[in-house]
């Protein structure tokens, strides 16, 4: 028996722990509420932790009670929970023995009712439609003669074989069906991602991308079409590069998707009469245009030949255009007779007067004058020499007598001259001595240089000369053929040698660095062809 910690008398109550008692509580609040629907209002919603588990509360206008939803059941919702909204949530009630907190673990989700649905549906229009998801400006003519038609449907349902009957009737095309299921969880997400799946087709690939989407389901509650209010289903169709046809339920059925869509189909069938024109009323339209365009060819060619007559009778005959012409022709050739004739004349009146200028007397008598006027210029050229010789004598004879009085006249001046010139002697050879001196050490100095630049003095440290029959030193071995005689100098005397062998061509091995460049001649009984690379 166990006492009280607060009073002396005896109890039959057993110690337990604080975790034994939060267990047992655990226990039977897990047995007891283990299958619960609970109706409320969301609160404290913030959506999905990093972990993927939602954490909010619900509670009514007295209550209220933790939730939390695990990541599983999560992506398993048919919509999202939002803020305020009232919904029947379905699990089991669990504490959390860390804090004595108990809460309720939701398995289920759906909105409390068709008001709570309607509510949910405008409020979801009205972010969308805030967005301009729903702008008009958005959507596109869909084409008028489609290839490849793409079908996002169930492939088992009715629906698929109205809207292929349909299109068979009115116009066969190619028809791409992406199977989806159209109601039940996850739908929204397959319509989506089929939705997203033609527009990422290759337009050249196997499966080509469609030219025009039909996006279709047959008629239902709005329970039953609620995948198609889907947020993920309205922005897919609002992003589709394909334009795209919403044909959900009846033609009194209204969803988020037709607001999205480029058109909107009453139902399947018609969004397959949306889809493709009638081929028989297009035969019968092109038969119609065929019939109108041959008509009008033929009535256009009836009028351009009426109007090529007319001109051609408007037009003067060959005739008339030829008459002028040939009236100036014929006048031409006989003219050209008459013509030919002045003009033969005149020729030769011209070339009669050309030859009465060239008679022999008067050549001659030309030739006569020209004799004449030379004799005349010799005889002019005689006459003036004599003169010329005339003066040229009597200058030399005054000449002469003046040279005969110069020796007293110049006596005088070359006594001043002498002593002048014997003054610039004396300067003359002192002027002499110092260039001289000068001159002779420029002399020596340059000598120096000589010398030092002298290949002779190369000579004395032991190099040669090689030198060819003319003499000219030799500077490469592709100079040098086979037996060619050379002179080989040294700096104490040349001698005669012969060239072996022709010079071989240069290699990338470096000669050596000697001081002398050896050669073999031919004195050398021994020598072999390649040393005579080494040659200079």
């Amino acid at each position: 028996m166990s006492r009280s910690l607060f009073s002396d008398q005896p109890t039959n109550l057993a110690e337990i722990s604080v975790s034994e008692l939060s267990g047992s509580i655990k226990r039977t609040v897990e047995t007891a509420f283990d299958h619960v629907r609970v109706r409320g209002e969301i609160s404290g919603y913030r959506g999905p932790h990093s972990s993927g588990h939602a954490y909010f509360a619900l509670k009514d206008d007295k209550a209220r009670i933790d939730a939390v939803i695990w990541k599983g059941s999560f992506s398993k919702l048919k919509f999202r929970p939002e803020e305020g909204m009232e919904v029947i949530a379905t699990g089991k009630v669990t504490t959390f023995p860390g804090s004595s907190k108990y809460q309720i673990v939701i398995e289920t989700l759906e909105p409390a009712g068709a008001g709570a649905l309607m509510a949910l549906l405008e409020e979801r229009k009205r972010k969308l439609g805030a967005e301009g998801l729903f702008d008009p400006a958005r959507k596109r003519r869909l084409p008028f003669m489609p290839k490849v038609i793409g079908v996002v449907t169930s492939p088992t349902g009715a629906v698929i074989r109205d809207i292929l009957h349909r299109i068979t009737d009115r116009f066969p095309v190619h028809v791409v069906v992406w199977p989806v299921t159209v109601q039940g969880e996850g739908s929204g997400d397959e319509v989506a991602n089929a939705i997203r799946g033609f527009n990422a087709l290759d337009p050249l690939g196997a499966v080509r991308r469609p030219d025009v989407l039909i996006v279709a389901r047959g008629g239902g509650s709005l329970e039953d079409l609620w995948s198609f209010n889907d947020e993920a289903v309205v922005r897919a169709a609002a992003d589709s590069e394909i334009p795209l046809i919403s044909a959900v339920g009846h033609e009194t059925d209204w969803t988020l998707i037709d607001y999205a869509a480029d058109v909107r189909a009453p139902t399947p069938t018609g969004a397959a009469e949306m889809a493709v024109p009638v081929k028989a009323d297009l035969d019968a339209q092109i038969s119609n245009l065929a019939a109108r365009l041959r008509g009008s060819s033929s009535r256009q060619m009836d009028s351009r030949r009426q109007n090529l007559r007319a001109l051609v009778r408007a037009l003067p005959s060959l005739d008339q255009l030829l008459a002028l012409p040939r009236r100036r022709f014929d006048e031409a050739s006989a003219g050209l007779g008459r013509g030919l004739e002045r003009t033969t004349l005149a020729k030769r009146r011209i070339m009669e007067r050309a030859t009465a200028g060239l008679r022999l007397e008067l050549l001659s008598g030309r030739i006569a004058d020209g004799r004449r006027r030379i004799a005349e210029q010799v005889l002019r050229k005689d006459r003036c020499l004599e003169r010329h010789l005339l003066r040229e004598r009597s200058r030399l004879a005054k000449a002469e007598v003046s040279l005969l009085s110069l020796p007293q006249r110049l006596s005088g001046q070359i006594e001043r001259d002498r002593l002048n010139l014997q003054s610039l002697i004396r300067h003359a050879d002192t002027a002499l001595v110092h260039a001289l001196s000068r001159r002779t050490a420029a002399v020596l100095a340059h000598d120096r240089m000589l010398q030092s630049l002298s290949y002779k003095n190369v000579l004395k440290r032991g190099y040669a000369v090689i030198r060819g029959e003319d003499d000219r030193p030799l500077t490469r071995a592709a100079n040098v053929a086979a037996g060619q005689m050379l002179s080989v100098e040294f700096a104490d005397g040349r001698i005669s040698a012969s060239a072996v062998e022709g010079s071989e061509p240069p290699t990338s091995t470096p000669l050596p660095e000697a001081p002398v460049a050896r050669k073999r001649v031919a004195k050398s009984a021994s020598a072999k062809g390649p040393e005579q690379g080494f040659l200079f």
